[in-house]
């Protein structure tokens, strides 16, 4: 049974939907895990929600006037990931301009919906993904993110560590807090988006969210935490689609799943292990001349 079950799962890899899958998961599991990192950092955990509602309103103006839904979406998610940064002006302004935008965003979409009379279950569809229907165009948004986002980190990591450990902090550093805080915003934005096909709205978090939260407990610095993440991302995409197609059952709940074990397992790991991950973006200590 086992030889069969092998034998079906080498014929299912054969199938270009599920290649251009595979290759969608691998793209993702390198930008949408730091992408986690900064969900984490800034404190955003509503962003997930907001931007699906900001999604779900693209897609019925999509539907409305014959343009691509998804092409809507990831515009709608990106103007208003640039729209609400100004609003953020405290790190806990960022949860409540999320809370804000995502009880517009629903509103809009409903109304748009209603008053259209498009039929709803094509928008309603995102909240559960369509992982074989993945295009070229979904790729290149994933590439993208893979290329831009670590490498934004890299080329700014002092700043987005700065950014991330106190926003005071870094505008007294000299870091463009608005413009840095307008540039992450705008890209979790379009990550979420992008990766709502993959595993749909409601299951976003096993390709951004649960990857950072393992990285966190593990690393020991922005910079390691950045790397375990897409290091867990990886693993977790691999091991839950392969695990998804040899069971026959939905990549989404399965990849889920898998990384929420990753994130109980890293918890074992013991405490005294732990340093703080925000210590490489303090200021160094001025030291003092001693008195003679």
């Amino acid at each position: 049974m086992s030889a069969l079950a092998t034998a079906d799962l080498g014929a299912v890899l054969q199938l270009v939907p599920v290649q251009r899958a595979g290759i969608a998961l691998l793209l993702a599991s390198v930008g949408l895990p730091v992408i986690g990192v900064v969900i984490v950092g800034l404190d955003i955990m509503p962003v997930r929600f907001a931007m699906m509602h900001v999604a779900l309103l693209g897609i019925a103006v999509g539907l409305l006037t014959g343009i691509d839904p998804m092409v809507c979406a990831l515009v709608a998610c990106a103007l208003s990931g640039a729209g609400v940064a100004p609003l953020a002006r405290t790190p806990s302004g960022l949860s409540g301009a999320m809370g804000l935008l995502m009880s517009l965003a629903i509103a809009a979409a409903l109304l748009v919906l209603a008053v259209s009379g498009v039929n709803a279950s094509g928008a309603f569809a995102l909240l559960w993904g369509s992982i074989l229907s993945v295009g070229t165009a979904d790729l290149v948004v994933l590439g993208a993110l893979a290329v831009v986002v670590p490498a934004l980190f890299w080329w700014r990591r002092r700043e987005v560590a700065l950014l991330l450990y106190d926003r005071e902090l870094a505008q007294c550093s000299g870091v463009p807090v608005r413009l840095l805080t307008t540039v992450l915003l705008v890209l979790v934005a379009v990550a979420v988006a992008g990766a709502i096909k993959l595993t749909g709205a409601l299951l976003v978090d096993a390709l951004t969210l649960l990857p950072a939260l393992a990285a966190r407990r593990l690393g020991r610095s922005l910079g390691s935490i950045t790397l375990w993440a897409v290091c867990i991302g990886v693993a977790v995409n691999v091991t839950g689609f392969l695990l998804a197609l040899w069971l026959d059952w939905p990549p989404g709940p399965v990849l889920v799943l898998t990384a929420g074990a990753v994130v109980l397992a890293a918890h074992l790991v013991p405490e005294r292990r732990i340093s703080p991950w925000r210590a490489s973006a303090s200021v160094p200590p001025v030291s003092l001349p001693s008195s003679h």
